[in-house]
């Protein structure tokens, strides 16, 4: 029996686990849930799975969280803030934490449970994004174990050698192929995209999302994230790293080797498949995803990413080859400018153009420990207000 802390149970990846745990409830148990603020979704999923801890964002919500599960007869402790996120994601109780907090506010109790020495599934890209050597370092030193989520880097985990070690010459690895659905706008006139309303930007044509993966996906830096993303899970430079417009979202991800072979994970797509692959591994459980039948799908397309329409994309690539700081000011100016998109403060086209000009601003520095990260993330966040502004 393993006990699993879920960071960030509300969202849509967090959901998806506790359906597949539900599914194998000899195998798996939960310790913890954690919320920022979707307090009565977090007491239903606490009176059905049981858990230890269940942590919020903020006392006022811990309160109207307690208050919900005496009503209900549970014992479950509740407490708040960032600390106790640390403390559930590392605590000694705890073997497996899915850390699926969306953003920067994931990279502390994702940190903390990489220096516990943790069994992590990563699904905040954006943490080894920002931290980069610092998370895998920290990895390393504790023992801990790293597996992916994001499908398209489970997919490629599933692709790799067994017990690959981030070498990619080692295994005869030419590049790694990163897919990418080409989102909602893939055939829009680019001209028209100025217009683009968050209602539109959020709806993606394959995938459930939360609102601002959804955005991510539509200006494709969700997938320049994944590029950065790949650089530190697997050891692999940028010029290793294709991206490749695959709208069926039918192959995950694939692995080219030098001797012409190219493996590739197909599957429907749905997060538990992922979700389930990393909690067993190495073993199989049922996901509760059904099989993928390639005669109803009929065809599989793949094109090259048009930069034009797709600028975020090339802003990743830049961030991953300028290395230091980069790559934590990219992230932090992306999700400053996703949010004022989706307050309608700015239009579509101004995420990466605000972007792009932060960058340009902020000279990069070397990212040497958590306080500098910290420093350069606050630094971009107030560029872009600036900006808004």
């Amino acid at each position: 029996m393993q006990n699993i802390t879920i960071l960030g149970s509300t969202g849509s990846i967090g959901m998806s686990t506790l359906d597949v745990l539900a599914r194998h409830p000899e195998r798996y148990s939960v310790y913890a849930l954690t919320a920022h603020s979707r307090v009565e979704q977090l007491a239903e999923q606490c009176l059905q799975f049981k858990p230890k801890l269940a942590v919020v964002g903020s006392a006022a919500a811990a309160q109207q969280l307690s208050k919900l599960l005496r009503a209900k007869g549970l014992h479950t402790e509740v407490a708040y803030g960032e600390a106790a996120l640390c403390e559930v994601a590392g605590a000694d109780a705890c073997d497996v934490v899915m850390a699926a907090i969306v953003g920067a506010a994931g990279l502390a109790p994702s940190l903390a449970a990489a220096r516990a020495g943790k069994k992590i599934l990563l699904a905040n890209k954006e943490a080894l994004v920002m931290s980069g050597q610092l998370f895998i370092d920290a990895v390393s030193k504790s023992g801990a174990v790293l597996l992916p989520i994001d499908s398209e880097h489970n997919a490629i985990f599933q692709c790799l050698p067994h017990g690959y070690q981030r070498q990619p010459a080692a295994v005869g690895v030419e590049k790694i192929l990163l897919t990418a659905s080409g989102g909602p706008f893939l055939h829009r006139a680019v001209e028209t995209l100025g217009a683009v309303t968050p209602a539109e930007a959020i709806a993606h044509p394959n995938w459930v999302m939360g609102r601002k993966i959804s955005v991510d996906s539509a200006t494709m830096m969700n997938k320049g994230l994944e590029v950065i993303e790949a650089h530190w899970l697997f050891g692999a430079s940028a010029s290793q790293i294709e991206v490749v417009i695959h709208p069926q979202s039918v192959i995950h991800s694939m692995v080219s080797y030098i001797d012409g072979s190219v493996l590739a994970q197909l599957g429907n797509p749905d997060m538990r498949t992922p979700i389930a692959n990393a909690l067993a591994y190495p073993e199989r459980i049922a996901s509760g995803v059904g099989p993928l039948d390639l005669t109803v799908i009929g065809q599989l397309q793949f094109t090259r990413p048009d930069l034009l329409r797709f600028p975020c994309l090339k802003l990743a690539y830049d961030a991953l080859l300028a290395g230091g700081s980069a790559a934590t000011i990219l992230n932090a100016a992306n999700e400053v400018a996703v949010q004022a998109f989706l307050d309608e403060k700015i239009g579509f086209r101004m995420i990466d153009q605000l972007i792009a000009r932060t960058m340009d601003k902020l000279p990069l520095c070397a990212v040497t420990d958590i306080d500098a990260l910290l420093e350069q993330d606050q630094l971009a966040r107030e560029t872009v207000q600036s900006l808004i502004s």
